[in-house]
């Protein structure tokens, strides 16, 4: 070790004395030395990350492979990660890419070594890729090898309370957690304006092998303080339903059945369905079957598809071969006629609508105080039973082909009829977490929640049916509920 020290002291006072240039640990040597003309074949001006890996070509830290190419898309092993930061550390240190590792080469050694060596001496690593050198390397052994190959007076860490926050909160950069191999490194990175993410939360993919096009963008955002990034990243409240989808609504992770007969069985389909987000399912029977078949499956999906009305699928229709025992439902949002179909385009926006005006609701009742942390479920529930009264009016000129049918109608429009009523109040309580279902008999239909470990039936239909609100019909028992409207 001594002898690696004199030479490397010697390396640095021949730097110093022999270039004007070159100062010792200082930003001010990252300068773009040479000028890149074309050296790499595989690298056009439209070329993803063109810019960092013509960037590395004339900060003088990558002449490509030995073929005249680059590789972009080519993974990189460890030893190379290694090549690449020693070769910053160096050119921050002493002015020349080459000067760190030259004080550790001798004859015969791995061509990784001498730059492993350095990186040692210079506090970056340890010895856990010793052994991994020829292997290819992960994002996150990437980030473990950066994070510390510059001083934090070089990499300040101008995104700290963003991405601090933004982690904390659990909203990004959620496939890294505490348990992930180096997640401190790969955090940091983020700080620093390294890392973005790859996507709208930020996500990191740790485990997964890393290109080397990948690579340089991370390199060239160690050297170039004007290529670094910051998220555009908005953190919600810790109440806020923004990041709610219509599969998140769906409890578990239902699987699918390709021929279902037992009720059950066809409902697991269609929570299936609706965790894919789908309006369609397609059944095979694998052979012949009937039409009564048929009309009972229909009948079964169309109810099971009602229980999660806020879903918005109120009608559906059905093609099938009696030969071959194909069957295919669609769920739309109202029936449809020859002079009134809806496409699919439409039931989209309808349900996009849908979802956001419940989202909007349900953030600004906990940002006006009228829902807060400390309150039950079953008090949760009462304040979205009298929002759902004093924002909605019975719909009595609504058809059967209405959108009053649907809780798109009652948060658009204000106007609305059981179901619309219903589907609306089942989908605030459940962006607030309650678990509840829709409970219908030949004419009406209404909520059953659980709140706070007990079952109720809410009537918000019922509860807006007079010049007042009517709080009879919220919080009912079963046997109350029945008096009421019986479903048996």
């Amino acid at each position: 070790m001594k002898k690696r020290l004199l030479a490397l002291l010697l390396c640095v006072s021949l730097l110093l004395s022999g270039s004007a240039l070159a100062v010792s640990n200082s930003a001010d040597n990252f300068v773009r030395s040479k000028t890149y003309s074309g050296q790499f074949s595989d690298l056009s001006d439209g070329s993803t990350f063109y810019d960092n890996i013509k960037a590395l070509y004339e900060y003088g830290l990558s002449v490509g492979r030995n073929d005249g190419t680059f590789g972009p898309a080519a993974s990189i092993q460890v030893g190379e990660i290694l090549i690449f930061a020693a070769r910053i550390r160096s050119l921050y240190q002493f002015g020349d890419a080459e000067a760190g590792a030259a004080a550790f080469r001798q004859d015969g050694q791995d061509m990784y070594a001498p730059y492993l060596l350095y990186l040692k001496f210079e506090g970056v690593l340890g010895n856990e890729l010793d052994l991994l050198l020829y292997q290819a390397g992960t994002r996150a052994q990437v980030a473990h090898v950066l994070a510390g190959t510059l001083p934090s007076s070089v990499l300040p860490a101008v995104n700290d309370e963003l991405v601090t926050q933004a982690y904390a909160s659990r909203q990004f950069i959620t496939d890294v957690t505490e348990y992930t191999d180096y997640c401190g490194d790969i955090l940091t990175l983020y700080k620093c304006g390294v890392l973005a993410g790859s996507d709208k939360t930020g996500s990191f993919h740790p485990d997964a092998p890393i290109t080397r096009g990948a690579a340089a963008a991370m390199l060239t955002r160690m050297v170039v303080s004007g290529l670094r990034v910051t998220p555009n990243w908005t953190i919600l409240p810790a109440y806020s339903a923004q990041n709610a989808t219509w599969s998140s609504l769906i409890p578990g992770t239902p699987s699918y059945l390709a021929a279902p007969s037992a009720e059950e069985e066809i409902g697991q389909d269609v929570d299936y369905m609706l965790s894919q987000e789908s309006n369609v399912l397609e059944l095979n029977y694998g052979g012949r079957i009937t039409y009564a078949f048929v009309y009972r499956l229909m009948n079964t999906a169309l109810a099971t598809v009602k229980e999660d009305c806020e879903q918005l699928y109120n009608y559906v229709s059905c093609s099938y071969s009696l030969e071959s025992g194909y069957v295919r439902l669609s769920f739309s949002v109202v029936s449809q006629t020859a002079n009134q179909a809806v496409t699919a385009d439409q039931l989209a926006a309808y349900r996009a609508d849908t979802l956001k005006d419940a989202i909007r609701v349900h953030d600004a009742l906990w940002a006006a105080g009228q829902i807060t942390d400390n309150m039950t479920q079953y008090q949760k529930a009462r304040v979205y039973y009298t929002w759902i009264c004093q924002n909605c009016v019975y719909d009595y000129s609504a058809t059967e082909n209405s959108l009053s049918h649907t809780a798109y109608a009652l948060f658009q429009t204000g106007t609305a009829v059981c179901d619309g009523y219903t589907g609306a109040y089942n989908l605030l309580l459940k962006l607030e977490g309650i678990d509840c279902t829709a409970l219908s008999n030949d004419e009406h239909i209404w909520t059953v929640a659980t709140l706070d470990g007990t079952v109720y039936h809410i009537d918000t239909t019922w509860g807006d049916s007079g010049s007042s609100i009517n709080y009879t019909y919220f919080g009912m028992s079963a046997q109350q509920s029945m008096a009421y409207h019986p479903w048996q």
